[in-house]
């Protein structure tokens, strides 16, 4: 198991450390959401990635539960400035859903937008979903993900702050222009990177 944090260079890193600038820590593991909770029912559920030519590939539950599952540790990030240390998921590297869907084929695509079971949407690079960095999780410290908190399936992009790592996501859709989504729109930051403290648009 590997714990993903920024600028580590060989030493434990202090509490402190690890803690992003304008953030406090967190035992608690806070609900915030755009809107009303969906209820996806497990034999309803699907993953999609598509490629910005439209060609795409799905998986049911049991199929993406039958792929290699992989369980990182990572501090998570919220822009309204809590941090909770050492948060532990199992899931599915987005490596492996692109990797299928463009089976070696090159892309234009430079970007991604992920979409939610609810409708929202968030946009990434297409780098920061990529080498190990990005998982689709469905087990949050030892459980199944609850409702409340992304379940059955979020994403978990720990290095950006946490409204980029899309609840109840259902798809992943390769762009090559930027697409900003639901909070991109509303003014928040077309990155967030929380040790720049990207929370907003000008920042």
């Amino acid at each position: 198991m590997e714990t993903y944090s920024p600028g580590f260079q060989g030493r434990a890193r202090t509490l402190q450390e690890r803690l992003p600038p304008g953030q406090y820590p967190t035992e608690s593991f806070p609900v915030l959401s755009a809107g009303p909770t969906p209820q996806v029912p497990l034999e309803s559920w699907t993953f999609t990635v598509s490629d910005e030519t439209g060609r795409g590939l799905s998986w049911s539950w049991e199929e993406m539960m039958a792929l290699p599952q992989e369980s990182p540790t990572a501090d998570i990030h919220c822009v309204t400035r809590w941090s909770k240390f050492d948060t532990t998921w199992v899931g599915v590297s987005l490596d492996v859903f692109l990797g299928a869907l463009l089976d070696g084929r090159e892309t234009a695509a430079e970007f991604v937008l992920a979409r939610s079971y609810d409708g929202y949407t968030t946009n990434l690079p297409l780098r920061d979903v990529t080498g190990g960095r990005a998982w689709l999780a469905h087990t949050f410290d030892g459980q199944p993900l609850a409702p409340d908190h992304g379940g059955p399936a979020r994403l978990v992009i720990p290095h950006l702050y946490f409204w980029k790592s899309a609840k109840w996501v259902r798809e992943l859709r390769l762009t090559v222009r930027d697409q900003p989504g639901f909070w991109e729109t509303a003014g928040y930051h077309d990155y967030g990177d929380p040790w720049r403290e990207q929370r907003h648009q000008g920042d």
